[in-house]
């Protein structure tokens, strides 16, 4: 493993744990020529994903971009880090078990709603409004008007 301060290829593993729910491995590391220290997780990938864009374009499916957007949407809310990390694993695990590795970017987007719907409505409509675009505070007075419903017969 290359090491992010000074690009030594010579490091070495101090301490290895269980990480996410027993999905990663999290691994501090060290490195022999200029003392950092860093940390690395290891995860088992199942296939590689293509995500497909709805203008037709193609990109290698990007984790940590997956697990930005949702952080974003979940700021300053009373949501602990672990659920966050869990639950991005649970898409992840999600995706490659749907048996294609070309996933539309819709889907995606769709199965991250759902997840968040289920954790926190804030953080679900702070992600539903990047996702859906929304351009004025009509299409959030509609998209809450819409989801009250749902939310009631929750209770």
């Amino acid at each position: 493993m290359r090491c992010p301060f000074c690009g030594n290829v010579e490091t070495q593993v101090k301490d290895s744990r269980p990480a996410e729910d027993h999905v990663a491995i999290r691994r501090r590391r060290l490195c022999a020529a200029c003392g950092g220290r860093f940390t690395t997780y290891e995860r088992v990938q199942l296939r590689d994903l293509v995500v497909v864009k709805t203008n037709g374009r193609r990109e290698d499916f990007d984790r940590d971009k997956l697990e930005r957007s949702v952080r974003i949407s979940m700021q300053k809310r009373p949501v602990e880090p672990e659920r966050v990390d869990q639950m991005v694993s649970g898409i992840v695990r999600r995706l490659e078990s749907m048996g294609d590795t070309d996933i539309p970017s819709k889907v995606i987007g769709e199965i991250v709603m759902e997840s968040l719907a289920r954790i926190d409505t804030v953080a679900y409509v702070r992600f539903a409004s990047v996702y859906k675009n929304f351009q004025a505070a009509d299409d959030f007075d509609k998209f809450v008007s819409e989801l009250r419903p749902l939310a009631k017969s929750t209770e």
